[in-house]
């Protein structure tokens, strides 16, 4: 089993691993795709966003500043105009302008003036429905028409997120090969995750766990953010729902960071270790399913940063709530907190790109995928190690709650429940079955002679003594310190249970190791053949095992010191019919 749990181990990182790399390696090859000409750009700031590209094309030449290098915008309810002098372009290859990274940009508009000295737009963003984007994609794509020296103007709007543009130059074919790959990894990485989802549900209805049910909830939220950040959603899920794709990004990021506490709190036990800390992690957790409400109703910078704040605090929350219960003694808390690190790493890049304090770049884009990708299989594993250790602990417990700790016999209360069984299963059949009372009756001259630690192993082989002579479906319990309850399943003959008195009798005198033979263990026995049919006990005894009991150990009481066996009244025969009538007679 352990050799099966290490190649599972090694298996799951290896499909890990070669995702992640898959990812890393398909988005790095489709960013890498045609020209970055972000710096090739100037730029000017519509602080009022009211201006139109006529009045951007009067703009003096030196209002308008070199684009040096990326940088983020704070532009709030302004736009932001670059401007780009088209490069000697290739006439037989279309040739396009890629915002990447822009799958949630509020309007992007591409303005390229015609013969007649118009400007022709073409529209694309999130407050927009993508079928109607010009070129429908994943991100804002726009055609380049023009000879070199050609000025196009690009007007961007993003409230109330920072702009971070990302501009490529690419033709046709690095386009549509770029666009493949991705959408190709995409799908790997969603199919993963679905996947695991699937299985982390299998462990819902499974286990019974609450831990699975928030790690299933934590992976939902994950696949609906990467979906909506990636702009899948926009895509493919909700084409004509501009309102719901422009707050898909914020809302599922609030949503994956308070189910992520919530799944914190469940695996950390924090409700056994730290009421305080429970309370915290949940008021905490409720936050982010709550702050959309606020987010949306006070759209603003300020909520913006509140956003990403309250990301990044949870990142360090979750890590400290896992070490915090590691060190309280729940081993896999602190599992889970290494699970959580490689997006715990990832997660501040498209935050701090957001802010401005990163680059736009593949990296900053793609980090918070290739750490997920990493971590859901690496949580459902710890979680599945976890789930598994304890319910083997929880079948270890009810193994010591059903057996005599001394012997390893049977405890009474499974015995008391089996009696009552085979009473029914005996009377459905016609059958009979036995209950047998035996006594250790020199149990303390034996711990007079040797101590209280050879009286407990005479104890121990008597367990085994009258182990041997019964079936293995039958019963053995110690139901006292001295005495011993066998129970006999049906078929069994009642004539049977002299020879099985005898045979336990023999058994004791036979001696054993390590008692000593002058102190073998001498056993006084009395059975009861089971329904009981003799009249002689109320029915009320034959259907309460527990006073059945108490009929033996009485019987075993007012047994004389000379006598070692006592059959209680077996049943009487009935009369035959031809019999019965002759009496009548």
């Amino acid at each position: 089993m352990r050799v099966k749990s290490r190649w599972t181990c090694a298996w799951s990182w290896l499909a890990s691993v070669l995702l992640a790399l898959g990812l890393s390696g398909t988005t790095t090859w489709a960013a890498s795709s045609g020209d970055f000409v972000t710096t090739d750009t100037r730029f000017w700031v519509d602080t009022t966003g009211r201006a139109t590209i006529e009045d951007v094309a009067r703009v003096p030449a030196d209002a308008i500043q070199a684009l040096e290098r990326p940088r983020s915008f704070e532009i709030d309810r302004g736009a932001l105009w670059l401007r780009y002098p088209l490069p000697a372009l290739d006439p037989a290859r279309r040739w396009y302008l890629v915002l990447e990274g822009g799958a949630f940009t509020n309007r992007a508009t591409l303005y390229t003036p015609t013969a007649d000295g118009q400007w022709r737009p073409q529209e694309a963003g999130d407050h927009l429905p993508v079928s109607s984007w010009s070129h429908p994609d994943r991100m804002p794509v726009f055609t380049l028409e023009g000879s070199a020296g050609t000025v196009v103007w690009l007007r961007l709007e993003n409230h109330p997120a920072p702009l971070s543009p990302s501009l490529r130059l690419q033709d046709e074919r690095d386009l549509q090969l770029a666009r493949d790959r991705s959408l190709l990894s995409l799908g790997i990485y969603l199919g993963f995750g679905l996947l695991v989802l699937f299985l982390g549900w299998v462990h819902v209805r499974l286990y019974g766990d609450r831990v699975f049910l928030a790690y299933v909830a934590y992976v939902t939220c994950m696949l609906g953010f990467q979906i909506a950040f990636t702009g899948l959603g926009g895509l493919f899920f909700w084409p004509n729902l501009p309102r719901w794709n422009d707050a898909a990004p914020a809302l599922f990021m609030l949503w994956l960071t308070g189910a992520g506490i919530w799944f914190v709190r469940e695996v950390s036990a924090l409700s056994r270790h730290s009421p305080r800390l429970y309370r915290l992690a949940t008021v905490w957790s409720l936050f982010g399913f709550t702050y959309p409400i606020l987010y949306f109703f006070f759209l603003s910078p300020a909520a913006f940063k509140l956003l990403n704040l309250y990301g990044l605090l949870s990142v360090l929350l979750s890590f400290a709530l896992c070490i915090w219960a590691w060190r309280k003694g729940e081993i896999y808390a602190g599992w889970i907190a290494l699970g959580f690190l490689p997006l715990h790493l990832a997660y501040p890049f498209p935050a701090l790109r957001s802010a401005g304090v990163l680059p736009d770049s593949w990296a900053t884009q793609y980090a918070v995928l290739i750490g997920s990708a990493l971590e859901i299989p690496l949580l459902l594993y710890i979680l599945h190690r976890r789930a598994k250790d304890f319910n083997e602990n929880r079948a270890r417990m009810r193994v010591i709650d059903s057996t005599d700790p001394l012997t390893g016999l049977t405890a009474l209360p499974v015995l008391l429940v089996r009696l009552h069984d085979a009473i029914r299963r005996a009377r459905r059949s016609r059958q009979e079955c036995a209950l047998v009372l035996v006594e250790l009756s020199n149990h303390a001259e034996i711990v007079a002679a040797e101590g209280r630690l050879m009286g407990d192993r005479a104890l121990v082989v008597a367990a085994s003594q009258l182990s041997s002579v019964v079936r293995d479906i039958d019963t053995v319990c110690r139901v006292s310190n001295t005495r011993f309850a066998l129970l006999i399943e049906a078929p069994y003959r009642s004539a049977l249970l002299a020879v099985l008195a005898q045979h336990i009798i023999a058994k004791g005198l036979a001696g054993a190791h390590p008692v000593p033979l002058h102190l073998s263990p001498r056993f006084r026995v009395v059975t009861l053949a089971l329904p009981d049919r003799s009249g002689s006990a109320p029915i009320a005894e034959e259907t309460d095992v527990e006073q059945m009991l108490q009929r033996l150990h009485r019987a075993l009481d007012r047994l004389e010191p000379k006598k070692v066996v006592l059959h209680l009244p077996l049943p009487t025969p009935a009369p035959a019919p031809a019999a019965a009538s002759a009496q009548t007679a």
